[in-house]
């Protein structure tokens, strides 16, 4: 009998588990569900780009609203995110916005380990992911280099500031090879110990009004430069 109600409990509690899985919205895909649904239809001379990140891309836009409502640009970062949750996302968050181009600011928070170790090149597998589907959609790709990084206040010890020039590294090698337009924020925004420059981060990590000030004077000749290419065929 005694057994029979430790069975019972396992199973009830294996149940509830699963549930709890099963319920989870792991990449957030709601997220931008209902502004998707409401986002007009594009024009012929609409010239659409979508930012595709994670909490700095997000915070881009409460900190500099008019930069994205006085242009044809959509914010589409998630803070905390890692490069599996936006790739799992990129198709409605993306393609089925019919963006002319993507620009896509990712890794740091992979490096972080935000959703279980991760190595330069599983990050990679997932930015060529992600700009293989766009090429797929005729969409013209930007990749940006990680931000810099001295350390992360969330989990210290990690060493972002050697490990995001690697993956940097292999993020312009593989846009040079793809002829993408690859854009270097982390050259103008790092300082000697490759991390931020204090001016430009709240926490050595997160954007200040000024940092955005920054990327935006970089961001904008590399979306004009993308939009003159056609787009790049597998």
């Amino acid at each position: 009998m005694k057994t029979n109600f430790i069975k019972n409990m396992i199973l009830l509690v294996a149940a509830f588990s699963v549930m709890h899985v099963g319920a989870q919205d792991w990449a957030n895909l709601k997220r931008f569900q209902k502004e998707n649904e409401m986002l007009s239809i594009k024009t012929k001379a609409e010239k659409r780009v979508v930012f595709m990140g994670n909490s700095i891309t997000e915070g881009w836009k409460n900190s500099h609203p008019e930069f994205f409502n006085k242009n044809p640009y959509i914010c589409r970062g998630i803070s905390g995110q890692t490069t599996p949750q936006m790739l799992l996302r990129f198709r409605q968050d993306v393609i089925n916005l019919n963006a002319n181009v993507v620009v896509i600011l990712a890794g740091t928070n992979d490096i972080a380990g935000n959703t279980g170790p991760s190595t330069p090149e599983m990050i990679m597998d997932n930015i060529r992911s992600m700009a293989e589907l766009a090429t797929a959609n005729n969409i013209r790709v930007v990749l940006c280099s990680v931000l810099p990084a001295l350390d992360y206040p969330w989990r210290k010890g990690l060493e972002p500031n050697i490990k995001i020039p690697e993956l940097n590294k292999m993020i312009k090698a593989y846009a040079e090879e793809k002829r993408f337009t690859y854009l270097d924020y982390f050259g103008a925004m790092a300082n000697e110990k490759n991390g931020m420059i204090t001016e430009y981060t709240t926490d050595g990590v997160h954007c200040t009004s000024m940092g955005y000030d920054v990327m935006e004077a970089m961001v904008v000749p590399a979306i004009n430069k993308a939009l003159k290419t056609k787009p790049v065929k597998k």
